[in-house]
């Protein structure tokens, strides 16, 4: 049954978050041959409204607020509850990030509605979406669905493939005045750490180190192969515990969870806390000295042998390759 889908884009630094393009492939789905209405949430944020058209929405709704520059819960809960009461939509599709995580239950409570997390596919049966989600650390999954309400769900990213960008598609672009008032929370700057120029949970290509890799400078090496790839370095917990990168690298159970095309594991023995993180990469490359670690049971290839001698022979090898080519 046709439906009115809002798809909420996440802005940062400027710029849209690949995960709101892989939302509106999302909210195509769930909508099922009805209205896909993109909502843009902070300041001076228009000039983003025709990448989301481009993507695949229908039309946009921009909402400029200066309490909306800088993601808060209240503010972002008021101003998108202020949103549904004008546009009353029938499902909302966010990306499954630090906002999406943050904000959905709460929109859920207010909409009384059920809540899908952490969706990783969308299939239409008899006309209902139906989604498909990992559980028990991505040992399982089970297939959920609304039975009545408002369909609320947010998605993994990097893994409901985005349309194809159209930049000769159209759509209308409209503003939503809203009234946001007695904030708990106020953002007066922001500092982040840097942990390279790709975003871990989006990147299509992630190296990560653990303990094997033994030092800061350890994670050098990591670093060179990823950017020859363009992607990002990620870490075990092992390897941040002992203080060799940032917490912000963490991939595993109490980290990010990531999903790339392809993932090297770089000296991570593969303990089923950082395999809860990872194992649902496409493709796994593990470097390990120790034939008998536990990662080479979930990885598609495996080296045996001392990863500061494979990186950097792995990284010319490529650089050869994509020279070449």
């Amino acid at each position: 049954m046709a439906k009115k889908v809002l798809v909420i884009g996440e802005v940062r630094d400027g710029e849209l978050r690949n995960v709101s393009y892989e939302a509106i492939a999302a909210g195509k789905k769930v909508a099922d041959g009805g209205e896909v209405v993109g909502v843009l949430l902070g300041e001076n944020v228009s000039g983003l409204a025709d990448s989301l058209i481009q993507y695949g929405a229908d039309r946009v709704v921009i909402v400029n607020h200066t309490d909306l520059k800088s993601y808060t819960t209240d503010a972002y809960q008021q101003a998108l509850l202020q949103v549904f009461d004008v546009e009353n939509p029938e499902g909302v599709i966010l990306g499954h990030t630090a906002m999406g995580k943050d904000v959905s239950p709460r929109l859920a409570m207010k909409l009384n509605a059920g809540l899908i997390s952490d969706a990783i596919a969308i299939d239409v049966v008899g006309g209902e979406p139906v989604f498909t989600r990992p559980i028990y650390s991505g040992k399982a999954f089970e297939k959920k669905k609304v039975n009545e309400g408002v369909v609320l769900a947010t998605i993994r990213p990097n893994n409901i493939p985005a349309l194809e960008q159209d930049s000769e598609r159209s759509g209308d672009v409209s503003s939503v005045t809203v009234d946001i008032k007695d904030l708990r929370t106020t953002i007066r700057d922001v500092v982040r750490k840097a942990t390279g120029g790709v975003d871990l949970s989006e990147a299509n290509v992630i190296v990560a180190g653990g303990r094997g890799v033994k030092s800061q400078e350890g994670f050098k090496p990591l670093q060179e192969l990823a950017d020859l790839l363009g992607g990002a370095v990620g870490a075990s917990r092992g390897a941040c515990d002992a203080e060799y990168c940032d917490y912000g690298l963490q991939i595993g159970q109490t980290g990010k969870v990531v999903t790339p095309d392809l993932y090297f594991a770089v000296g991570i023995s593969g303990a089923i806390q950082h395999l809860a993180g990872m194992s649902n990469s496409k493709v796994i490359v593990a470097i390990n000295k120790d034939p008998e670690a536990p990662i080479f049971e979930v990885a598609d290839y495996g080296i045996v042998g001392d990863l500061f001698e494979i990186v950097p022979i792995l990284t010319e090898e490529l650089k050869s390759a994509l020279i070449s080519n």
